[in-house]
């Protein structure tokens, strides 16, 4: 049978672009080693010592320069901070092995309300994770090259772009290509670091700051926003505690391991800076990042400098990829759950979440445009969903070890407690010292997304009760005669996805106009097999039901070719392909439902399908 042109030149411009579709077998070898992982999921904790000293400095301007030696002391709390956070989250690693994000964690030891605030914290973040990141790796371009400075937001635009692409081919693809980027930036940092002390050591002059004059006095409340605004320097460290299953074996130790490294790195680079900030009197600019203008002052204008900025440009831009590993796989526990759109749930042809992280991209471009890609503008909207995040699941933690009891709980218990702690004053802290610069926006959109991920549950129930088995009397049937192969004129192919009210009216319909009926159903790697055949012989025994396996998870390609199989076996009867559909109440609740019915016709009318009909059922 001929193949559409059209179709046929946009699977191979897309296998182009994204690579060949992998099999369900593949996804074992989808795995990270502990250096990618590093990479894949540091990457976003790590490029934030490129704005958390600025962070800190642009607050503490306030003040006056002659204030900014505390950026050395609010920079070490802070890291005591990011040590009790490590300690902290490597206790969840052990006692939740095949991955412990802040929802998981909530959800199960606190309840169902505190899951999904932590799961809606974790959802802004994601965003705004990506926001702040490529407008500061866009900064990072910018304050090298002034020039480029009138195409900010086009230039984000760009890099979500790009990214977005590059996730969509694929986990272990992904790693390697971020491994460069991160190592990179980790050592031209530790380079920085290094040469900027010892030219210190050795007398380098340094210019006295600029006279600054003071616009608030000094007190605790600026200091607290100082450190609030420094917190920034956290953000992403959950990111290993949701992304467990990308370690090879044994994957908790490893995601330990990582861990570690991630929060040790983190902590002198991020110290470093700040102190380099202090000692070469750097105060932050409008124009140029705090660490471009200390990277300045320490290689001036050679390939060293530029080699900076290019590798904290691409660790900034690829920082980013923490949300693309993660948000995917929350919005998928979410929707297997029920509380964000199924389609979340569904692995692409590369073995990704190609739904997720396409929609992480179109709500990460929104704040970028609306707030013209300004780091400043973005960070007090930052820290808030972090933070709750943090709280919500240590303390689902401390509740894990007090049911669990195991060996040394208490301890474990202890150490989560401290961690709990710790994050809800930083979390108090940022709503009291950020709530005017921004904060109230989290802190209202929080509850919102709760209240979503409610209505979209309550409408799945209410979905599953319309399509329930329950009640419905199964009719007494005489069994029907063999047809012989001659004599099939009138053939019938039902698409059965699961077994529900809708699919048996659909059947029903098929007996009433063919001579013989036969039933297809697409195992995606899905399928309980056994259920699905229990229920099929008491509700439709007496209609065959051939289940096709599909490695690569399409429901086209499987169906197309059993149909062309099909009607080169019947070439003169007319076959009618029956697609059972459910219609919503309301049109807009179509966006929760992956509309396989319509991709299904497309494909079958390209493929000169003669007779294809749909029946209804109106919920």
């Amino acid at each position: 049978m001929e193949k559409n042109p059209n179709r046929i030149g946009f699977t191979q411009f897309k296998h182009w672009l994204l690579g060949q579709s992998l099999p369900n077998s593949a996804y074992a070898h989808q795995r990270l080693s502990n250096a990618a992982g590093l990479a894949v999921l540091s990457s976003d904790a790590l490029s934030s010592v490129a704005y958390a000293t600025e962070e800190i400095l642009h607050v503490l301007i306030l003040g006056g320069t002659g204030i900014f030696m505390l950026s050395l002391p609010i920079s070490i709390a802070i890291i005591l901070l990011l040590g009790i956070i490590t300690i902290s989250y490597r206790q969840t690693l052990r006692a939740y092995p095949h991955g412990g994000g802040a929802y998981t964690v909530a959800k199960e030891n606190l309840g169902l309300y505190p899951g999904l605030v932590a799961a809606a914290a974790l959802i802004i973040d994601y965003i705004l994770t990506v926001t702040v990141s490529i407008a500061a790796g866009t900064a990072a371009l910018t304050s090298a090259v002034p020039s480029l400075q009138p195409y900010t937001v086009p230039l984000c635009i760009l890099f979500v772009i790009l990214l977005t692409i590059a996730n969509l081919r694929g986990l272990k693809e992904s790693g390697n290509l971020f491994m460069v980027p991160t190592y990179a930036f980790i050592l031209s940092i530790l380079g920085l670091v290094a040469v900027g002390l010892v030219r210190h050591l050795m007398g380098h002059t340094i210019p006295d700051y600029p006279i600054v004059p003071a616009q608030e006095s000094l007190g605790i409340f600026l200091i607290l926003r100082a450190f609030s605004a420094g917190c920034t320097a956290m953000t992403g460290v959950e990111a290993i505690s949701n992304g467990v299953m990308i370690f090879k074996a044994p994957e908790w130790k490893n995601a330990q391991l990582v861990m570690l490294a991630m929060g040790s790195i983190l902590g002198v680079m991020f110290l470093g800076i700040t102190y380099l900030a202090q000692v070469y009197h750097v105060v932050p600019s409008d124009n140029e990042t705090v660490l471009s203008i200390l990277a300045r002052h320490v290689f001036g204008n050679s390939f060293v400098y530029y080699f900076i900025q290019i590798s904290t440009l691409l660790i900034l831009v690829l920082a980013a990829n923490t949300s693309y590993s993660d948000f995917p796989r929350l919005s998928s526990l979410l929707a297997k759950d029920g509380f964000m759109p199924r389609q979340l749930s569904y692995l692409g042809d590369r073995l990704v979440f190609s739904n997720g992280i396409l929609l992480l991209s179109i709500l990460s471009v929104v704040p970028l445009i609306i707030l013209q890609g300004s780091v400043n503008s973005i960070i007090p909207l930052y820290a808030v969903g972090v933070f709750t995040s943090f709280t919500l699941s240590q303390l689902g933690m401390v509740r894990h070890w007090q049911i669990e009891r195991s060996r040394g709980w208490q301890i474990s218990a202890a150490i989560n407690g401290v961690g709990s702690f710790a994050t809800f004053l930083v979390l108090a802290t940022i709503l009291v010292t950020k709530f005017s610069g921004g904060a109230w926006v989290i802190a209202i959109a929080i509850p919102i997304v709760v209240y979503l991920f409610a209505s979209i549950h309550r409408h799945y129930r209410y979905v599953a009760t319309r399509l329930s088995l329950a009640g419905v009397q199964v009719p007494t049937r005489a069994s029907k005669p063999q047809v012989m192969l001659d004599d099939v004129t009138h053939p019938a192919i039902v698409l059965v996805g699961q077994i529900h009210r809708g699919t048996i009216e659909a059947l029903e319909y098929a007996r009433t106009v063919a001579d013989e009926v036969i039933a297809v159903h697409i195992d995606t790697g899905s399928t309980d097999r056994d259920l699905l055949q229990q229920q099929w012989q008491e509700f439709e025994g007496d209609i065959s039901l051939v289940i096709l396996d599909s490695p690569y998870r399409s429901v086209i390609a499987p169906l197309i070719d059993y149909v062309d199989r099909y009607e080169m076996r019947y070439p003169t009867a007319f076959t009618t392909i029956v697609i059972p559909s459910f219609v919503p109440k309301h049109w807009w609740e179509n966006i929760l439902h992956n509309q396989t019915t319509y991709f299904i016709k497309a494909a079958l009318y390209n493929n000169h399908s003669r007779i294809i009909t749909t029946v209804r059922y109106y919920l």
